[in-house]
This record gives C-alpha cells, sequence and structure tokens, in this order.
C-alpha cells in the first residue's frame, strides 16, 4: 500500500448499520477536515486529470461536486456539476437510469459541454456504478467525448468495475482505494 493510500484509508471512518442495518458506511468527512488529506486526495486526482487530456471535470452529486470543484481548479480545466433531476436552472439535458427499487434522474446544463471536450467524471464512491454509467451516457448525449472515471474509493464488491467498463468504451477507471 502507498503513503497515499495509507492516509485516505486512515480518514475515512466505517459506521456501521448507516443508512440501514447492515450496511458499513465508508464516511469521508474526517478526509474533507484534514488539510493533509483532502490536499493529497486533491493532487492525484488532479493528476489523473492532466495525464487523461481531459478539458473538463463533471462531478457528481453531492460529494462529486466537494472533490471534482478543487480537482478542476488544481488541474487548470472547467468544472461542471452533474446534478438531480430539477436543481438545475434553465436548458438542461436528462439521463434516468434504475436504481434497485425504482429509478432516479440527473441532469446537466447542455451548453457546458460542447464537442471538443474531454471529461474526466470524478466522485467519491464507485458502488454499482448506475449514476456513473447514467452520466457517460449524458457527456456523450451533450456532444463530449469520455476522458475517464476517478473516483476516492471503490466497493469491488459491488461490481461497479464491471458494469462499467462496456460504458466507457476503453476510457481508464481510477480508483484510489479499493475496499
Amino acid at each position: 500500500m502507498t503513503d497515499i493510500q495509507e492516509l485516505l484509508l486512515s480518514r475515512i471512518r466505517d459506521v456501521a448499520d448507516y443508512p440501514e442495518p447492515g450496511v458499513m458506511f465508508k464516511d469521508i468527512t474526517p478526509l474533507l477536515a484534514d488539510p493533509a488529506a483532502f490536499t493529497a486526495l486533491t493532487d492525484a486526482l488532479a493528476e489523473f486529470v492532466v495525464s487523461t487530456g481531459a478539458t473538463k471535470v463533471v462531478g457528481l452529486e453531492a460529494r462529486g461536486f466537494i472533490l471534482g470543484a478543487p480537482v478542476a481548479v488544481r488541474a487548470g480545466v472547467g468544472f461542471i456539476p452533474v446534478r438531480k433531476a430539477g436543481k438545475l436552472p434553465g436548458a438542461t439535458l436528462s439521463q434516468t437510469y434504475d436504481l434497485e427499487y425504482g429509478s432516479a434522474e440527473i441532469e446537466v446544463h447542455a451548453e457546458d459541454l460542447s464537442a471538443g471536450d474531454r471529461v474526466l467524471i470524478v466522485d467519491d464512491v464507485l458502488a454499482t456504478g448506475g449514476t456513473a454509467e447514467a452520466s457517460l451516457q449524458l457527456i456523450r448525449r451533450a456532444g463530449a467525448q469520455v476522458a475517464g472515471l476517478a473516483v476516492l474509493m471503490e466497493l469491488g464488491f459491488l461490481a461497479g468495475r464491471a458494469r462499467l467498463e462496456p460504458a466507457l468504451d476503453g476510457a481508464p477507471l481510477e480508483a484510489l482505494l479499493v475496499v
């Protein structure tokens, strides 16, 4: 394990039975509260943005906003929020996707992405991959290219990577931690 992985893991708190019994929630708020850990995370993700040639970072609501915005600033690229439906004013593109029980919808301002953009998606956790897969579809529908996906943590036992690999179409998926 690398020094950065040890640092990041040491600042992630396990919360048993949250939000429901049997779930072990990975709380990143202690990591965000530690300037050294948050800076190390931001730097690592920004390096990935640069290595992929991304011109924009998309952050997925809500913790993807917290991570993606400073990563975009550090990498010198634009930041675009992908929000839950109904949260953005004006014209949007939307994408519906299935959840375990029901469905959800995400949106982006269409004018924030163009054909010349290479977009890297940033989020805190890759779980089943549903939201990330929908965001890949949304980015492509806006006419932009997908540069890749970067997450702090991948929950390997939920097989999100396997679900996303076809949708990524060769674009890289970087997880700093796999738990």
